[in-house]
């Protein structure tokens, strides 16, 4: 029996597919929750998801597939356990800047917190042995 690859490692599915109730946004998400190795072959992965994800959204399947959905923003959010790497952040701008002009929202949620790569969490102090 094979395993089956999940979030962006399986480009041909839409992790979770919802309508954010507070937003009334369209909400597709994508989940990545292996460390970003910067590999040319996760990137792919990554473009890849991404492009199924719009393809979806703009060639109409998804107000064929739910027709009630016409008329909606659409959010495309990737999810993931670690902070993104330049190559992948670098990709996920020029995505992001593509999408603005199809009016589609994306973020990027980083669900295990930034570490040290970020400057928005403090610094704990250093403690000196005294």
């Amino acid at each position: 029996m094979t395993e089956t690859q999940v979030g962006i490692a399986n480009p041909a599915v839409i992790d979770l597919f919802a309508v954010d109730q507070k937003s009334g946004d369209v909400l597709l998400v994508m989940n990545e929750s292996r460390p970003w190795t910067g590999g040319d072959e996760q990137l792919h992965e990554l473009q890849e998801k991404f492009n199924t994800y719009a393809s979806f959204v703009l060639d109409g399947e998804m107000t064929e597939a739910h027709p009630e959905l016409k008329g909606r923003a659409a959010r495309i959010e990737l999810r993931c356990d670690h902070m993104p790497s330049d190559e992948a952040v670098a990709l996920l701008q020029a995505i992001h800047d593509q999408f603005e002009l199809q009016a589609i929202k994306m973020e990027v949620v980083v669900l295990g917190g930034c570490g040290d790569q970020c400057s928005c969490h403090p610094k704990p102090p250093e403690l000196s042995a005294g």
